[in-house]
């Protein structure tokens, strides 16, 4: 029992000496980055084959989502400081963050206007729209919580627990890269697999709506723990101080432009009127780093094609890993698996040799290699892309036809492309190869076998029923309806790769005969004629239309190597340097600079890629690789005339001069005081 009068010291919950809040933010915080970094895996492929956009866009709408996330965190942190507190913030752009994954979720359902039930959305203008108020939701949320769960975590420790807070942002950091690398490897899966009520497509729905429901989970795990948090009240956003500084220094000095006011040892020392020399010293050292950031966007320009033309070129290659078949943007798993990995290899191998080698490895010569390299990793993606090119059909471009000519007769033919364009000779059951042809040109075919001219209009086909009555051809869940004898079918999209072989049935008056199609290769399309139907088996033959994929995902393991060692020694070295070079109080200011030059650097990409209408993929790979090494280069001449500041001794001469004048104008009080005594 207690007496009256006294007051119990409220102590938070706690396991192993730790704060048990800690663990509700550390499951939030796995199961938002799951949510994330699992939508955005298979974001640019629901681009290119659902909404059917070219890869350009493709490319240029996945950037700038990905900007907004990163400019959105300096509206979370002032949000957060100024108004609502972090606690208030993050459960409210949660919210909003949930309802745009849902959006997205519902966005990607192919029977939402599928309204004749063909497999193609009626109404593509609805699923465009509702895309884009997902992904604005979604940009508004994740970057709006972004600056807040971290520092609220460390608000959770009492000021005697460092060592355990310390601790805490590590396992925080664990969970970021678990969350990333798990919804990495899941949530393409879940993208290839076939999902419908009407029609069977690629279950998008799916892919979004894991990350949706993850993100769901997310807010319920943060709000049960919410009365073990420690709140810290809003005390206002130090940034506001700094640009109001800035702002008023800027004005003052134009207002004293004139010669007849002396020059002042810095501009920001016109801020002397209105501010304390505290701030504008903290000021000063903040702007010298940040000036250093200017170049840096271009890394993060190059870092984050990752997810869009690096996804993109992994569509065109041969995924197939004996058993396993991974998914073109499954490939992105390698950047998170070789960052667990290299992060203490290189902390407890390479930076101490190099140190033994006595090399004065700074950190500024680190994130200046951490350049050099991601500029290589680019040279890298070129090379496989120049093999790639050597192995891609010919497409026609805007204006043309491709026409591809299969003789399914006895007999021996002269077909004639009207108006006299060419004439080619097709032998029994043999095919041409694709012809290309001006569609404003290209009228009709004229056909010649014996002594028999016909006139045809021309057909894309998928399947040709080469039999004397119609049937109705399905393969394994997909239906190609009724193909009527010598007609063609629709073409289908399928999975392909070593596992995969599929049931083709057809199906004429009363008899239905099977067979086990041949292994579809990735890339690859066909022409399947169906030739024979007796005895419950269906006799085949396969056209080639475009080859399978040949230059294996495996080659683009180097460039993520490169670029991940990239990461490494830049990444992480510049956040290192940038908070031991910034005072107590402006690390928040330093993060949302940091966090800009991410948002910057994937506008740098609209703006690279629109701008140099370059035809072929590597030289844009090697463009980016050029801008990257003039800006390395740029960034090294800046580094070598910097000197390193140490903001705690700063800090301290701040002190002591503040301590100094205190005394002084005590010491004048107590002058006044004794003469006004003496009077």
């Amino acid at each position: 029992t207690h007496k009256k009068g006294k007051k119990r010291g409220l102590c938070a919950p706690s396991c192993f000496g730790y704060p048990l809040s800690i663990f509700f933010i550390v499951v939030n915080e796995f199961c938002e980055r799951f949510s994330y970094y699992g939508m955005r895996a298979v974001l640019v492929l629901y681009f290119k084959y659902f909404l059917h956009w070219d890869d350009n866009l493709s490319t240029a709408i996945y950037h700038t989502f990905v900007a907004l996330c990163y400019l959105t965190p300096i509206l979370g942190a002032l949000i957060a400081d100024s108004w609502l507190g972090k606690f208030k913030t993050i459960i409210s752009l949660s919210i909003v963050y949930t309802i745009g994954q849902a959006v997205m979720s519902v966005s990607s359902i192919n029977d939402l206007t599928d309204h004749n039930r063909d497999g193609s959305p009626d109404n593509i203008s609805v699923h465009i729209a509702l895309s884009m108020i997902g992904l604005i939701l979604i940009a508004l949320g994740t970057g709006g919580i972004k600056p807040c769960v971290s520092a609220f975590g460390g608000d959770q420790f009492e000021d005697n627990q460092e060592k355990q807070r310390t601790r805490f942002f590590s396992i925080f950091y664990l969970s970021i890269n678990a969350g990333s690398l798990i919804s990495t490897i899941i949530t393409p899966i879940l993208r290839a697999q076939d999902c419908g009520i009407h029609s069977q497509q690629r279950c998008y729905p799916l892919a979004f709506g894991v990350p949706a429901a993850l993100m769901a989970v997310a807010l319920i795990v943060f709000v049960i723990g919410s009365r073990m948090y420690k709140k810290v009240r809003p005390q206002g956003n130090v940034m506001i101080q700094v640009f109001k500084c800035i702002g008023f220094a800027i004005k003052n000095r134009f207002r004293h432009r004139s010669k007849e006011f002396p020059k002042r040892e810095h501009w920001l020392d016109w801020a002397s009127e209105k501010y304390d020399k505290r701030l504008i010293a903290q000021t000063k050292m903040v702007l010298k780093v940040l000036f250093l950031y200017i170049p840096l966007p271009m890394f993060w320009a190059l870092f984050d094609q990752q997810g869009s033309r690096w996804t993109l070129q992994a569509t065109t290659m041969d995924g197939n890993f004996g058993s396993i078949q991974i998914q073109p943007d499954q490939m992105q798993t390698v950047n998170p698996i070789l960052i667990i990995i290299m992060v203490p290899v290189v902390d407890a191998v390479i930076y101490p040799l190099i140190k033994k080698c006595k090399i004065n490895f700074t950190p500024l010569r680190k994130i200046t290699v951490g350049m050099f390299l991601a500029s290589l990793a680019f040279v890298a993606a070129a090379l496989v892309q120049v093999q790639i090119d050597k192995t891609l059909p010919v497409f026609p471009a805007a204006g043309q036809s491709q026409i591809k000519v299969i003789n399914l007769g006895t007999d021996d033919v002269i077909v004639q492309f009207e108006p006299q364009l060419q004439n080619v000779t097709v032998t029994s059951m043999e095919s041409t190869g694709y012809m290309t042809f001006e569609t404003s040109q290209l009228q009709s075919l004229n056909i010649t076998s014996g002594n028999k001219t016909q006139n045809e209009t021309i057909e894309f086909p998928g399947f040709i029923n080469n039999l004397p009555n119609d049937i109705n051809i399905t393969m394994e869940d997909t239906s190609f309806g009724t193909v009527m004898s010598l007609s063609a079918s629709n073409y289908a999209s399928f999975s392909g790769g070593s596992t995969h072989n599929y049931q083709i049935k057809a199906t004429t008056n009363s008899t239905t005969c099977s067979v086990t199609s041949k292994v579809f290769g990735f890339g690859s399309a066909y022409t399947i004629i169906i030739n024979e139907c007796t005895d419950d088996n269906l006799g085949i033959i396969y056209s080639e239309d475009i080859a399978p994929n040949t230059v294996h995902m495996a080659w683009q393991i180097p460039q993520y190597f490169i670029l991940t060692c990239a990461e490494v020694v830049f990444s992480v070295t510049g956040l290192e340097f940038s908070y031991s070079q910034a005072p107590s109080n402006m690390k928040a200011v330093l993060q949302a600079g940091w966090l800009l030059t991410v948002a910057v650097g994937n506008i740098i990409v609209l703006i690279v890629a629109g701008a140099s209408k370059l035809s072929e993929q590597w030289a844009e790979y090697v463009l980016f690789a050029a801008l990257l090494l003039a800006v390395c280069i740029i960034f090294a001449v800046m580094a070598y005339f910097y000197t390193y500041t140490n903001p705690s001794e700063v800090e301290a001469q701040l002190d002591e001069e503040e301590k100094e004048q205190v005394k002084k104008d005590q010491d004048i009080y107590e002058k006044q005081a004794e003469a006004v005594s003496r009077m």
